[in-house]
């Protein structure tokens, strides 16, 4: 095809020394048109893609984390800065008032000093309590380690509370009662006045007093300090409203848990039975002494086989 080009183009000129020079060029183009591509024309392999640094993705991968972790915390507390009282709602709304209170008490005491435990049962606040802690770092740990607790069967939510709660209140000196609450407190203060001098001029109140309660307690601990290990504990000062679930509440959060027997003969006394010995001996190192209400610290040793 070249050629024929050439040819083309040779035949085409003028004659004389025109003729000359275009001959000069037409074998020049064929020269051009049949020599080999130069190796600075011929088409180089593709280039590789640039490399995407890994830094970028490692800081997005793990500040994400970190700021997801962040932000589920704030969704938890709800926006509310950390408070001496915490609220928990979702509460078991079948359980009695009371029991409820000193349920709440038992499970939160693990977590700080407790200053009050709030519960009602209208219509509005059911399912619903307040628990005031001494320090906010209490209340902190019990907001983190409570959150979605197993509680009498319902998986409760925690957050801190509001408003400050008014036994703060009145220790800071902050608290103004309105007229009404004046008036049930004071109720409420006459009615404890009489039940505890009625209690205390009952006949049986003084041998009550000695006979019982943490002393005998103490003394049947001493008693059985040298009983050999096993994987039943025998559990003594309980107070009188102890029920069954408010000790599974608290030994159920060792291991080997099994049951919780108590007697509704004997008051004031349980049984706690796990897998083995040294589950049951990390449990009572762990409660041995605690406060199910502020009288009655737990006297704890293995039973008697």
């Amino acid at each position: 095809m070249a050629h024929l080009l050439a040819a083309h183009r040779l035949s085409s000129r003028a004659p004389g020394s025109a003729r000359e020079l275009g001959r000069r060029e037409l074998i020049q183009e064929t020269k051009d048109a049949l020599a080999p591509p130069r190796p600075e024309e011929l088409p180089g392999p593709p280039k590789p893609p640039a490399l995407v640094s890994a830094l970028p993705v490692f800081v997005f991968i793990f500040g994400g984390a970190a700021a997801a972790a962040a932000e589920e915390e704030e969704m938890l507390s709800g926006d509310i800065p950390p408070n001496q009282t915490i609220y928990i709602n979702n509460l078991n709304e079948k359980v009695k008032k009371e029991e409820l209170k000193r349920s709440l008490y038992a499970l939160c005491s693990q977590y700080g000093r407790i200053l009050d435990v709030v519960a009602l049962k209208t219509q509005k606040l059911r399912g619903q309590a307040w628990v005031v802690f001494s320090e906010i770092t209490a209340a902190t740990n019990a907001f983190r380690g409570l959150q979605d607790f197993d509680f009498y069967g319902k998986k409760v939510r925690v957050q801190y509370a509001k408003s400050k709660s008014d036994c703060i209140a009145k220790e800071d000196g902050t608290y103004a009662p309105k007229e009404k609450r004046k008036k049930q407190e004071e109720k409420a203060a006459e009615k404890k006045r009489r039940a505890e001098e009625a209690q205390q001029s009952g006949p049986n109140a003084s041998s009550q007093n000695n006979g019982t309660g943490y002393q005998a307690s103490c003394l049947g601990k001493v008693s059985q300090e040298h009983l050999p290990p096993n994987n039943i504990l025998f559990i003594q000062n309980l107070p009188d409203q102890t029920t069954s679930m408010m000790l599974q509440i608290l030994f159920q959060q060792y291991p080997g848990f099994r049951e919780v027997r108590m007697i509704d003969a004997k008051p004031g006394i349980a049984f706690v039975e796990f897998e083995d010995d040294s589950q049951s001996h990390i449990a009572m190192q762990a409660l041995q002494g605690f406060k199910i209400t502020p009288e009655n610290p737990m006297a704890i040793s293995y039973a008697k086989k």
